[in-house]
């Protein structure tokens, strides 16, 4: 049996099941473990404390599969969290058919990722312990959906801390097209799963793109959106189906705004009203507010600002001046989403940033909603970590 022994004192995070071992915590790791190899965590004193599979590359030591010491860690054992997961989204299919399957640690399957966008999955093995279950996870995913058709995306920055090369291809059936045409909410969007960000799409800003459809229904028919870091228009896209009149979207990639441009062709939406525009954020909102445009809602969805703690700083400036310039772009009596992915800032620093820059505007604004990702992106009480989307809904007064 292989184990690893923490220092004293070390155990408190797992008593309260956090799913992480630190290896600043690890004493010892007694049996030689390989890199993906279950280990039974066990406290200084010899207690057991959880099955995990080992890193020996990665600060985070050992990522936690169980904490019951009756559990066996093998195949039947993946195969029924996978069913588990996949079962606990089945709601959403009277909604859409793109869903996040498994979700890491919300699912006791960390470092595991799986989405599904119509007849294709999409997976992400970004940890040790899931890339030497690979084949037995793809086998359960494969049962629990029925799809045959399975590709690989296990390129994220987080494959890198834990020793791993960067892997993408087709690991069961065809080879993906270049479009994956999906139906969320009655709206059309085409997915590239090969090149698009993450795993192709948004799948975490679902309900936001419905609070902005309402939204824009409310504004009324001359409704106007100003997207920005709009990847390929889902915002827009969800406003101009509910009645919106005029779209903005700006992204300083012209392939996503190619394909954002498609989305709107393959909704039945008028050309006239969907606008382009290739730019970084901060010129377009300097741009759009020299041409004195002012628009009923105006979305914020940046990229990750601040990676990891060290970042902080540095993002919280970046995240006061996108919002300073997009608040001045809102109509009175208009909307402003604002968010952040970035797991290093929490809510209440975020809620912080935003209110210094309504501060700067000089214009009123109230909270009037906290936006978080869907559920198909659960967050397990004991491991805070995983709630990495935070949203705020200000209306200006």
């Amino acid at each position: 049996m292989n184990d690893v022994v923490l220092k004293p004192g070390k155990e408190k995070s797992l008593l309260r099941r956090h799913p992480w071992v630190y290896a600043t915590a690890v004493a010892q790791a007694v049996g030689r473990p390989l890199a993906g190899d279950t280990v039974r965590v066990v406290d200084s004193q010899g207690n057991f404390l959880a099955w995990g599979a080992y890193s020996p590359e990665s600060q985070i030591r050992v990522r936690c599969w169980s904490f019951h010491e009756s559990d066996r860690i093998d195949t039947g054992w993946m195969a029924a969290r996978v069913a588990d997961a996949v079962s606990r989204r089945a709601s959403l299919a009277a909604r859409t058919d793109a869903v996040r399957l498994v979700f890491g640690e919300a699912d006791a399957l960390p470092g595991f990722v799986a989405d599904r966008y119509a007849g294709q999955l999409v997976v992400q093995f970004l940890a040790a312990g899931v890339e030497r279950w690979r084949e037995a996870l793809v086998d359960a995913l494969v049962a629990a959906t029925g799809c045959g058709n399975v590709y690989e995306r296990s390129d994220a920055a987080a494959r890198e801390r834990e020793g791993l090369a960067a892997r993408t291809g087709v690991l069961r059936g065809d080879e993906p097209p270049a479009e994956v045409e999906i139906i969320e909410d009655g709206v059309r969007y085409g997915v590239d799963v090969i090149h698009g960000h993450k795993t192709g799409f948004y799948l975490d800003q679902r309900e936001s793109r419905k609070r902005v459809a309402e939204l824009a229904a409310l504004c009324g028919p001359d409704a106007t959106i100003l997207n920005c870091f709009s990847y390929t228009g889902g915002f827009s896209l969800a406003a101009l189906r509910a009645g919106a009149a005029h779209a903005v979207s700006v992204d300083s990639s012209a392939d996503a705004l190619a394909m954002a441009a498609r989305n709107a062709a393959r909704n039945g939406l008028a050309a006239t009203a969907f606008e382009c525009r290739v730019s970084k954020v901060a010129d377009a909102q300097k741009a759009l507010a020299a041409e004195g445009r002012l628009f009923d809602i105006v979305v914020l969805d940046p990229p990750k600002f601040a990676p990891s703690a060290h970042h902080v700083d540095k993002a919280a400036r970046a995240y006061k001046d996108v919002n300073l310039k997009g608040m001045k772009l809102v109509k009175p009596g208009g909307y402003l989403l604002t968010f952040s992915c970035s797991g290093a800032i929490g809510v209440d620093l975020f809620q912080k940033i935003v209110a210094g820059a309504a501060i700067d505007s000089r214009e009123d604004f109230v909270l009037l909603e906290r936006l978080a990702a869907g559920i198909d992106h659960p967050m397990r009480m004991t491991h805070p970590e995983g709630e990495y989307l935070k949203g705020l809904l200000l209306q200006r007064v």
